[in-house]
Parts: structure tokens; C-alpha cells; sequence
């Protein structure tokens, strides 16, 4: 509409000039090592590899070492003073994961610089097994598992971890002041299908050797699947937000069915509006992210609370062209987790910008059943609506900003909790939703504020109420749904098995709509 549309414009010019900036972003950055060494080398390898059958890699690391514990795992750590380009005093420094447990692929990796590309040995002696007794078992040239990279970002003396990539195609990344939280990946296939998910992984890094007092560091990879091949660039810029600006050309060696584009990764186990809570826990909250929360074409801002659900949830939200998405964590309120060890309330946002055009898509939310906070069950990423023949590559590049919830995303006001009880009977449910914003809470008590509340056509919205939060500041929307009877075809299916219930709600002034969309899917 107008109003949201007129209120969104600022945002929607930076997005177009996005692919601008960026591009002057990457001529600005080319080192000395990039010269002879770019993206165009690893997309040769990527359309190469996408005409040959896939070759899994898995087998290389001994069996020995994929069935130990995940304490004695741990046990093999990195020795820190070997980290690569430490004794050359550069900002950035990286250290390198062991091959075992969970890991049981090895990738390549190698260093670039002015005099070309060299590979980075693996050895036994760059480790410290700890009380692990098998070292002289370990193959000499079996590789490592991933890296991590290191830079100052909570003090110029200490260089912290800010990145790593380990296992498939997962990678992680922290702003400063921050815990690791989230991951994301380099791309999600047939993931939630009933075929089973194809999980692809990157095989080769190279890694650009920065130069003195450089604040960014380079990195490319390879990856491979049964469907997909794949080149990446990844310049990661850490910070108060650690930048990740992601570049990528893939290659169909086998159409999948469903192609998830900058895929992230979190844990909801339960929060505000879990009821019941599925544990006994002396912690209000347990959760990495708290919403997914996306930015459209038409100028609206959709936030929807995560959810432990009771069965398997998967909603869609129409998005071509988007503005951007991401997993949130939103309340950063150290009081509502009470966790001194995990410190939920440190984890990092995702926001992902895409870059140019993306075309017709729809960003998907599955959010999967777990009894424990270990497992990660929520999945966020955009869908193409048609995927290009094989002959026919495919480009995406996007800015992830790894930090603290941004207070403007959305520029208006904004959903601080979602709350549910049981409402005047066992067929009505109760919500309670609190907003917050510089410019909802400029607003006195008696402004003329509306709560547009929109419930699915099998619940019956029975009332509402909308007042001014005396105590934040913000405004407060409480209002209850009666349940329908079940349709004739709903009443065959067990209740887990039923379409969950959609509403949405927003609040405006006069015609023009001040806060992001509150949408939530109620199970029944």
C-alpha cells in the first residue's frame, strides 16, 4: 500500500544501489594476490566438475576417527602459536580444525599471495591429541576439516575468533561482544522433502593472504554435490557487524527439486510463547533466533515469532526480488535467559541483502519438533521459482550482516514479545503483543491508534483491545480467537496433522501503518 510503500523508500534505494557499492567495494579491495588469482578461476573449476559423475569424498578420513566421542574430539586442539601468518604479524591469523567425529570429509585448502597459490600441509605435529593415545595412526597427508579466522574485534590486543567454516558447507560468524550462535550455509538442497535432503560441502579453499593492517580478509571456495557444483567469494569485513559479502555461480549437474539461496540455520527450543514449555527449566528463554523477519517489494516488514512446534512446520511468504530476511534475535535481555554459560542474549542476527536481481521467488521458514537445545530445528533461506536448464548457470550474491539486532530493521515500530495463554474458554485462545518504537512511543495514551488484526478464516477474531504500554513506553495488542469446528476433510486428520491457523497484525495511524506485520502460524 502507499503508506508503507512511502515509508520504505530510503530502504529500497539502498538495496537498488546495493550491486553498485558492492562492485566498487570488491575494485577497492583487489589486492596484489587477487590479481592473478580470482573468481573466474574457481567458476572454471566449478563448470568443469559439474560435467564429470560426483565423487564423494567421504571414506578419506579413517573409520577410527569418525567413531570417537565428542570429548575426545575435543581433545585434539590446534596449536595456537602455529597459526598461519601469526610470525608474519598480519591482523588476520587462522587456525585449522581435525578431520574425526562429525567431520569425515577433509577439504583442501591453500594460501594465495603475489607469488602464486600454495597448499597448506596437514601434519600431526600442528596438534596437541591430549590424552588421545592414536597419533601415530593419523595418515600424514590427511587434511583438514575447516579453519577458523582470527581478528581484533573486542580489543587491538587480542585476536578473536570471528569466522569459521566447518563441516559441509556450514559457516559462522560473530560481531564484537558477541557468542557464536546461528550458521549459515552455502547452499540448502531438497531440504524438508520426502526424498531427503542432499547436504553439499565445500571441497577446496583458498585463502588470500592479506596485507599489513589490511580489515579484510578473501576467501574462495569449491563446492560439490550430486545436483549442484559451485564457485564462491566470501570478503569478510569484521567489525561491530562482521560483513560477509557473498559472491556465487552454481552449476546444475542434476536438477534438484527445491534450491534454498543463503540458508541459515538456528535453535528454538522455547521462548515467551511456548505453551507448554517442553521442559522442566529454570530459564525463561532458550533460543538462538527469536523470528524470522523479512523485508518486501511492497514496502511491508514481516515478523514471525519462532516456534518449537509440535509437528513439523513449514510456511512459505511470496518474495520476488527481495529486500532482505533473516533469523533475529531480537530480545537481548540477559534476564530473560538467565544462562550464565550459553548467554543467548549475546548471540548474533543474520540480516542477508540480497544483491541485484533475484527474480520470482518466495522465502521458506521450516521450523521441525526438537526435545533439546543442542539440535538446531529452525531453517530459513529464498527459493527460485524455476530453476534454469543445466546448460544455463545460475548467479547469487547477497551481504550478510552477522551483529546485534538493528533498531532500523524495520525503520518503524517493531514487535518486542509474543505472549499466549488460554483465553475465556477451552475453544479460545489469547494473544498479547508488544510494540515498541521512538515513534509509537511519542504517542500519548489517547492518540487515536488501530490494530489491524487479520485471523484465519477457521478462527473467529472475538476482541481486541489496544493501549499505551505504561511502563516501556510502547503500545500493547491483546486480543483472542475462538477455534472453528474442524471441516469435514480436517476432522479425518490427527490435530498434529491439521494446517495451522494464520494471523496478522499490525498497528497504523489514521491510513498510514506504523510498525512491521506481527504473523504467526498457530497449530492446532
Amino acid at each position: 500500500m502507499p503508506t508503507r510503500l512511502s515509508r520504505f523508500v530510503v530502504s529500497v534505494l539502498l538495496a537498488a544501489l546495493c550491486p553498485l557499492l558492492l562492485a566498487l567495494v570488491d575494485i577497492a579491495s583487489l589486492s596484489e594476490a587477487e590479481a592473478a588469482f580470482n573468481l573466474q578461476y574457481v567458476i572454471d573449476l566449478a563448470g568443469k566438475l559439474a560435467k564429470k559423475p560426483y565423487q564423494d569424498r567421504q571414506g578419506a578420513v579413517p573409520e577410527f576417527l569418525v567413531k570417537i566421542g565428542y570429548d575426545d574430539w575435543r581433545d585434539i586442539r590446534f596449536k595456537t602459536d602455529q597459526a598461519l601468518w601469526l610470525k608474519d604479524d598480519l591482523p588476520f591469523n587462522v587456525q585449522f580444525f581435525h578431520p574425526g567425529l562429525y567431520y569425515n570429509r577433509a577439504v583442501n585448502i591453500s594460501v594465495v599471495d603475489s607469488t602464486g597459490i600454495h597448499p597448506v600441509s596437514f601434519s600431526q605435529d600442528l596438534f596437541d591429541y591430549g590424552n588421545n593415545e592414536f597419533k601415530d595412526r593419523i595418515p600424514p597427508n590427511l587434511g583438514f576439516a575447516g579453519f577458523r579466522i582470527h581478528y581484533p574485534i573486542n580489543t587491538p590486543t587480542y585476536r578473536d575468533e570471528v569466522l569459521v567454516f566447518l563441516g559441509a558447507s556450514y559457516f559462522r560468524a560473530v560481531g564484537s561482544k558477541q557468542t557464536y550462535g546461528l550458521s549459515a550455509r552455502g547452499l540448502a538442497i531438497d531440504t524438508a522433502l520426502a526424498s531427503g535432503e542432499e547436504f553439499p560441502s565445500f571441497s577446496d579453499f583458498w585463502l588470500v593472504k592479506p596485507a599489513p593492517n589490511e580489515k579484510k580478509i578473501t576467501i574462495f571456495a569449491l563446492l560439490d554435490s550430486p545436483s549442484v557444483t559451485g564457485a564462491y567469494r566470501f570478503i569478510v569485513q569484521p567489525g561491530k557487524d562482521t560483513i560477509v559479502d557473498v559472491t556465487s555461480r552454481l552449476f546444475i549437474r542434476k536438477k534438484p527439486e527445491k534450491l534454498g539461496i543463503a540458508p541459515l540455520t538456528s535453535m528454538f527450543f522455547f521462548g515467551e510463547n511456548s505453551l507448554p514449555r517442553p521442559a522442566d527449566d529454570f530459564r525463561p528463554e532458550v533460543h538462538d533466533s527469536d523470528a524470522l523477519l523479512i523485508a518486501d517489494r511492497s514496502g511491508e516488514w514481516v515478523w514471525r515469532p519462532l516456534q518449537n512446534p509440535k509437528n513439523l512446520l513449514i510456511n512459505s511468504f511470496q518474495s520476488p526480488d527481495p529486500v532482505g530476511f533473516g533469523l533475529v534475535q531480537r530480545d537481548v535481555d540477559f534476564d530473560h535467559y538467565q544462562d550464565l554459560e550459553a548467554r543467548y542474549e549475546s548471540r548474533p542476527s543474520v540480516w542477508i541483502t540480497p544483491v541485484g536481481k533475484w527474480g520470482q521467488g518466495r522465502v521458506e521458514l521450516i521450523q521441525i519438533p526438537t526435545d533439546s537445545e543442542i539440535n538446531d530445528n529452525i531453517i530459513a533461506f529464498w527459493i527460485p521459482e524455476r530453476l534454469p536448464e543445466k546448460e544455463k548457470p545460475l548467479w547469487f550474491s547477497y551481504r550478510m550482516n552477522w551483529g546485534y539486532a538493528s533498531s532500523n530493521r524495520p525503520p518503524g515500530g517493531r514487535v518486542v514479545a509474543t505472549r499466549l495463554a488460554k483465553g475465556k474458554d477451552a475453544k479460545t485462545k489469547k494473544f498479547i503483543i508488544d510494540f515498541a518504537g521512538e515513534r509509537l512511543e511519542s504517542l500519548p495514551a489517547d492518540k487515536p491508534l488501530t490494530a489491524v488484526v487479520t485471523v484465519d478464516p477457521r478462527a473467529t477474531l472475538v476482541e481486541q483491545q489496544l493501549h499505551k504500554n505504561s511502563v516501556t513506553g510502547g503500545w500493547r495488542l491483546v486480543f483472542q480467537i475462538s477455534f472453528e469446528e474442524p471441516s469435514s476433510i480436517e476432522k479425518v486428520l490427527p490435530p498434529g496433522k491439521r494446517p495451522a491457523l494464520e494471523l496478522r497484525a499490525f498497528l497504523k495511524l489514521g491510513e498510514s501503518a506504523l510498525t512491521e506485520t506481527w504473523s504467526y502460524a498457530l497449530q492446532p
